[in-house]
Order: C-alpha cells, then structure tokens, then sequence
C-alpha cells in the first residue's frame, strides 16, 4: 500500500528515542520529512544524523514550555514550507500510587502530559491545511489502569477526551485527529518500568504472559501504525482510539 506520504512534512515530538523515533523512522522511509523535538540536544542531533539531514530536522523544546508549538511549526515551514501533520508523544509520568504521588509530581506531569499536548494540539491543527493529520501517543490506560502508574492513569482518559473533541472540531476543515494507544512496547522506558520490582525478565513473562501475541511489541510495529494513521491512507478514519497493544486491552 502506498501511503501517500511522500513529501510530507510532520512534527514528531519525542522524535529521539522509543515511539516518537520509530515512528520517524517509518515515516522518513515512506518519503516523507520529519521536524523532531526533545529534551536532549545530544540524542536530537545522532537521530538527524541517522535519519539523514535532508530528511529531518531537530528542535530542542519540551512540551511543557508554551513557545514549543511555535518553535516546531516554524521550524517545518522555514525547513520544508509546508506542515502536513504531527505525531504529539507526550512521554511517561513518574511511577507510583495515590498516595505516594505527590503534588508536585501530579502538577509537573499536567504541564507536559496533559497542558503541553493539548497546547500542541490546539496550535498544530490551527496550522494545518485540509488533509492534515494529528495522532496523539496516549496509552493502554486511556481504557484501563496500569498498576503503579497512577499519573499516567489519571490523565491520559481526559487527553483522549480532548483528542476526541478537536477532533469534532476541525473534522470540518478536512483534518483528521486520533489517539495511539500502545501496550507493552519495548522501549527503554518499559526497562526502566519492568526493572522497578528488582526482576525485569520475570516481569516481563509475566506481562507478556497476559498478551494474546505472546511478546512485547516491537517499536518498530508501533511505528508503522502510527505512520498509517497519519498518513492519507486513513483519509476516513478520526476520533479514533487505537490500541497497539498485541491483543491486551479485553474491551471492546
């Protein structure tokens, strides 16, 4: 299938590392050039080197500050002069429960997570022509909780209740809004969670015993839907929440 992504430009924030650099990389595959954000200046530049210059471009912003959709967006029209979409990963929260959770924890999260993508959102899609996309990368726990990551559980419903909404928004303008909801994909961040009880590959069988697959995803495989979902191929499909989890989630 051709994705008709040849010549596109997106904005790939988180587009270092795990599932925001899986799926740049798919993109830049299919034809199309990528404005990454992140943190790391470092880790922005090696991603730009292996993608290849002509193919992509980084921003050092975090999601948090309220400058990032500006510096992005004018980034892809300065770069490229044209922005066709964005793929908003927002990154996980610390881990934890209720009650060790702190306020600080909650209030730090809300900006990057929850405000910083619905920010983005609000002024990717104000820049976007008609056939543009937007997927926000969200989570399995948009429909059930994960144990020990009670942040993550508390916000990611509501951003995919903010995706819907946009969604109903600026369908009418002919662009098209969705949510990624990955399970278990082997990223650096699963390690890291997977390695907080002490036995990682035990912790491992056991999710990975729960999957109808049987295995963690590969961010590869998460790449190439999210590249679908952006792309004109999926021209009829918005406000869509969709796992890509292996078969975990057991709702409808």
């Amino acid at each position: 299938m051709d994705l008709q992504l040849a010549d596109r430009v997106f904005i790939v924030t988180g587009g270092a590392r795990g599932l925001g650099r899986a799926t740049a990389e798919v993109l830049v595959a299919e034809g199309a050039r990528v404005v990454l954000s992140g943190r790391s200046e470092e880790s922005l530049a090696h991603a730009v080197d292996v993608l290849g210059g002509s193919h992509a471009v980084a921003v050092v912003a975090d999601n948090a500050q309220a400058d990032a959709p500006a510096r992005l967006i004018a980034a892809a029209q300065d770069t490229w002069g044209r922005l066709d979409g964005a793929l908003v990963s927002v990154g996980g929260p610390a881990p934890g429960t209720v009650a060790s959770s702190t306020d600080e924890q909650w209030t730090t999260a809300f900006e990057s997570v929850f405000l910083g993508a619905v920010r983005l959102g609000r002024e990717v899609s104000a820049a976007l022509p008609a056939g543009g996309s937007i997927a926000f990368v969200l989570s399995s726990s948009v429909k059930s909780p994960i144990t020990g990551l009670t942040i993550s559980n508390g916000l990611r419903p509501g951003l995919a209740m903010v995706a819907k909404n946009l969604a109903d928004e600026v369908g009418p303008r002919g662009i098209r809004v969705n949510g990624l909801l990955p399970g278990r994909i082997a990223t650096d961040r699963l390690k890291e969670l997977d390695a907080l009880g002490g036995d990682p590959d035990a912790a491992r069988a056991r999710a990975s015993a729960t999957i109808p697959l049987g295995r963690y995803g590969e961010p590869e495989e998460f790449g190439r839907a999210a590249a679908f979902v952006l792309s004109p191929a999926a021209s009829y499909l918005t406000g869509v929440m969709l796992p890509v989890d292996g078969g975990a989630l057991r709702s409808l």
